[in-house]
């Protein structure tokens, strides 16, 4: 696969994976390409813990469900991320951002619009909306076969300082050459971010993990391999548009946008 496709073809997965493990060879090629990043001063402040053991999972599985299910009953997902929300293609297509909402539970559709009021929490809540997502959010991690937990060395990964930045920056990097390796491999990944969502929840992982003191946890993810046909899940918040180059890149200062770039290649469509 020619390189600009697998960066094209990236891809969040909401969906399922298949429950094959993934193997011992493909592991470790995620961790060299993990490894092959860009740090400051080659200071490759990252570590990583490759979690297979069905308890472990089940346990992490558990928390984001819980987690997804309390962030959404008491309204501070929605309140957090409401900016970021489209209700319409129509709208996607014209702001180019966010994440298209159009996969409410059938009762709730015809409240779309109310979703972020007080009238639409209660109705979402009355109708256990909340406990319902949670628990297909808890089944997706539950079937993951492998869980990849990304962590950066604390001496480091100081906050407030500039190597805090750079520590960030170069996890970034690492996460995004694994990212891309899942598209060769015929693979899927999705960040576990519920349980940052909720006080006290992220702290449990860590636990689990059993992360010592002088490394910091800073994600989670789920991978496994994809099916060849792929049913659109219940939780499954579309991003296919993205920013015009003319909304993003300018040329020689902020005053002034690039033009004539907007219609070349697939630079505007991606997903997650």
């Amino acid at each position: 696969m020619e390189f600009l496709d697998v960066v094209r073809r990236r891809r969040t997965t909401n969906g399922a994976f298949l429950p094959d493990p993934v193997s011992e060879e493909h592991q470790r090629l995620l961790m060299e390409v993990a490894g092959r990043a860009p740090s400051q001063l080659n200071s490759q402040p990252w570590r990583f813990v490759i979690v297979e053991e069905r308890p472990t999972i089940e346990a992490i599985a558990q928390i984001s469900g819980e987690s997804m299910t309390e962030a959404m009953s008491n309204g501070t997902f929605f309140e957090r991320y409401k900016p970021y929300f489209r209700f319409s293609k129509e709208e996607m297509e014209r702001r180019r951002d966010g994440m298209l909402f159009d996969r409410l539970p059938a009762p709730l559709r015809p409240f779309t619009s109310q979703v972020f009021t007080a009238r639409g929490q209660k109705l979402m809540n009355a109708m256990r909306v909340p406990q319902t997502l949670g628990q297909e959010n808890r089944r997706l991690v539950a079937g993951s076969p492998l869980l990849l937990g990304v962590m950066l060395d604390r001496s480091e990964y100081r906050p407030g300082e500039l190597s805090s930045f750079y520590s960030v920056f170069s996890m970034g990097a690492a996460m995004e050459n694994v990212w891309l390796t899942t598209v060769e491999l015929g693979m899927g990944i999705q960040f576990i971010s519920f349980p940052m969502e909720v006080p006290g929840r992220w702290e449990e992982i860590a636990r689990l993990l059993r992360v010592p003191d002088e490394l910091e946890l800073m994600a989670v993810y789920r991978l496994g391999y994809l099916p060849a046909e792929q049913r659109r899940p219940p939780i499954d918040w579309t991003s296919e548009q993205r920013r015009l180059p003319s909304q993003y890149v300018f040329r020689g200062t902020c005053d002034t946008p690039q033009e004539g770039w907007d219609q070349s290649g697939g630079a505007a469509r991606g997903a997650g």
